[in-house]
This record gives C-alpha cells, structure tokens and sequence, in this order.
C-alpha cells in the first residue's frame, strides 16, 4: 500500500520511479510482475483524437465606451461565440460553424473551419477578429464593435470541455450500398473499411476501469498545459458490460476536463475537419496513475488484447438507435488493421493518435520525474454502477 502524499515526497526528492506505459510493460518483461509492483511509483497514461464536446470560456474585457455582449451577436473570427452570460463573457464550442457555411448543403460538405479551428488560431497565439453587435443600455451603451484579440490580452482563457477521454468506444462500419459520412469518419458501402477512435491499452479510463484514482480534482496533463479533472462527463455511462478484468466493452466512462488555456499549446489542440459531418477539436490528455496497491496495478498493466470494442452499423442501427452489435474486435486485431466482420474481411483505421499519446505520456512522465508536477488526491470519486449512477436516454414524452 502506498499514498499520494507518500508517492508526492519521493517525487519532490527525485526518487520515485515514473514510467510511461509502453515502459511499464517492458519492465514487467524484463524483472517480472511483483518485482515491478514494487518498484514503480506512477505510470503515464494518454490519449489524442476528436473530442467534439470541448470548448473554451473567456472574458475580453470591457472597451471604451462599454458594450453589452450578453443578449448581443458575437462572431470570433466569422464563428458565432455564446453570449448568455453577461457583457463581457463568451463561450466558443469546438463545433460551432460560421453562419455562411454551406453545411451539407453541398453534399458532404467539407466543413473547413469552424469552432475548433478558431480555439487552435488562439492557443497558437494570432491575432483573431471579434465582431459584436448589442442593443443598447444606460449602462454599456456602445452597440457595435470590431476588434482584434489575442490570447495574452485576455483576462480569461480556460479551456472546458464537458466529455472527454470516452472509456472505450465502437467501432464503425457501414452495411449499406453508399458511402456514408460520420463523426466517426468517411464509412465505405458494403463493409469497405471500419473505424475506431481510441488510444486502447494507453488509454486513462481503460488503465483506471473502476475510477480508482481518476475523480474528481485529478490533475492531469490537458492541452499541452496542466488542468484538472471538474467533474464526470455528460453520457457518463458506467453501466456497461465487462471483461472478467473489469474493463468495459462498450462506450462507459467519460470526463469533463477544465485548464488554463494560456498554458496551452496548439500542438495538443488541433481543430478538425469531418467531412459530411463538422468541426470538431483534437485533444491531448495525460493521466498519472498512481500505484496505490495491486488492484490498481493490475488494471494499468492491461493489453490491446484484453480490451474488446463492439462493431457497429453506422448506416442504419446507429442513427436509428437499435443497440444491435455486429460483433467484437480486440483492440490487437483493430491494430493489425484488418478485421473480420460477418466473414469478410475489412481494413481498419484510428481517428485518434497512438503516436501522440505516447508523446503526451512521456512529457508527462518528464514533468513529474523532474518535480515539475505533483499528484493530487481526488476529492471526489466519479460514479460507478455501484453508486447508484444510472445513464438515462431520451424520454419521449409527447404522443
């Protein structure tokens, strides 16, 4: 048994053992499981793919005269910004479109730019263009403004993002005779490719199945800067079907992430293009997971072998909600990149980053191991089926 507190005075002596968990397996191969529960303190665990329900809050500060942006019209650089808050607080989701996009009307559309782009531009530190129209008040009685921002101007950046880190997720194919366009790519007819998006065995949710150290206050890599675990995410779903080893085999657990956008760097924060289907905002996240005792150990040694994800039609079973699974795939096979599905076998590709992960990991590893980070104790667990938690769908209320 080991605590944070304990594992925190190690690193802050330049003692503890931090390691990635590409690391993590290689040292279980060359010393052995029991040798290495012993020795290893933190493993680094991440992710890198599209994660659409992100998006940043910021305060521009007042101009002179003083304008009422709340109830107002607010473009960042031709992308409307929610302005319900009050005269000076916006809000820019990842995938929010300029009102003269054609959409899909040009079909698929290419959906060039968008919310997520315009979060990259700002981290990346340009000039963007604010264009703000309002009504009018004693108070604020300025009505029109058009200025440019920068990130170092403003009072407040942060970047929040409601659902991350999904624990596990489908993958799709397409058993119709057209191709099909969807957040989870371009879907070729007739069983011509599937697509996953997930980081499998390095993935956060999937090393921490039963949310033993990941809660609420977790401190995490997030964007090329630090942040921190705000809460779960919405379509939180714990409840699912589970390996022997209690990794999940549907879509489970998710995370609502919150950080210091200034602290941030856009190689970690990548707006994204889905044809026929919108923008969205690529994102990096890094997990410490602290070896606490041997359960939490075992479950971070788990392998792209153990963890299985359901084969889904996006072509009808998917946008009709019919729960019908066409099968399961290791994330090993997915891996390899060629799968079976009903016989026939079929090509694969990942929406989300490996590589990138593992970079992600290993900064975060140096961060620690150089007493830049420290761990901190969650202070609140995150829900799982055992607490009563429940998803619920949609309601259909009206007859």
């Amino acid at each position: 048994m080991r605590s944070i507190s304990e594992i925190n005075q190690k690193i802050k002596e330049g003692k503890a053992l931090v390691v990635s968990k590409d690391e993590l397996l290689s040292l279980i191969e060359e010393k052995g499981y029991k040798n290495t529960f012993k020795e290893v303190d933190v493993v680094t665990t991440a992710t890198f793919g599209p994660m659409c329900s992100s998006g940043i809050y910021f305060n521009v500060g007042h101009s002179r005269p003083k304008i009422k942006l709340g109830g107002g019209k607010v473009t960042l650089e031709g992308v409307p910004c929610y302005a319900g808050f009050a005269a000076v607080d916006l809000f820019l989701g990842a995938g929010a479109l300029p009102e003269d996009d054609p959409r899909n009307r040009v079909y698929p559309g290419s959906f060039s730019f968008g919310g997520g782009h315009v979060i990259e531009k700002l981290v990346r530190g340009d000039d963007l263009l604010l264009s703000a129209s309002a009504y009018g008040t004693d108070c604020y009685p300025r009505k029109e403004l058009k200025t440019l921002i920068n990130i170092r101007d403003l009072n407040e950046a942060v970047l929040f993002n409601i659902r991350n880190c999904y624990q596990n997720y489908n993958v799709a194919v397409n058993l119709s005779d057209k191709p099909i366009y969807t957040y989870m790519g371009v879907l070729k007819p007739n069983l011509g490719n599937a697509n996953f998006c997930s980081a499998g065995y390095y993935s956060p949710l999937l090393c921490d199945p039963y949310y033993k150290t990941i809660g609420i206050g977790t401190k995490i890599f997030l964007g090329g800067g630090v942040g921190f675990v705000a809460f779960w995410g919405t379509q939180h779903n714990p409840c699912v079907e589970r390996t022997e080893k209690g990794v999940p085999k549907r879509p489970a657990g998710t995370l609502a992430l919150i950080g210091n956008l200034k602290g941030m760097n856009s190689q970690y924060l990548r707006g994204t293009s889905l044809i026929g289907y919108g923008v969205s905002l690529s994102v990096g996240v890094g997990v410490p997971i602290p070896i606490l005792d041997e359960e939490i150990f075992e479950n971070v040694c788990v392998k792209d072998e153990e963890i299985f994800a359901p084969i889904v039609d996006y072509s009808y079973d998917y946008p009709q909600e019919t729960g019908k699974v066409l099968g399961e795939v290791s994330y090993k096979q997915l891996r390899s990149g060629v799968i079976r599905v009903q016989g026939k076998e079929v090509n694969c590709g990942c929406l989300s980053s490996l590589r990138k992960a593992k970079d992600i990991a290993s900064i975060l590893k140096d961060w620690i191991s150089q007493g830049k980070f420290f761990l901190t104790e969650k202070v609140e667990s995150i829900p799982d089926c055992e607490s009563g938690y429940r998803f619920k769908p949609l309601k259909e209320r009206l007859k």
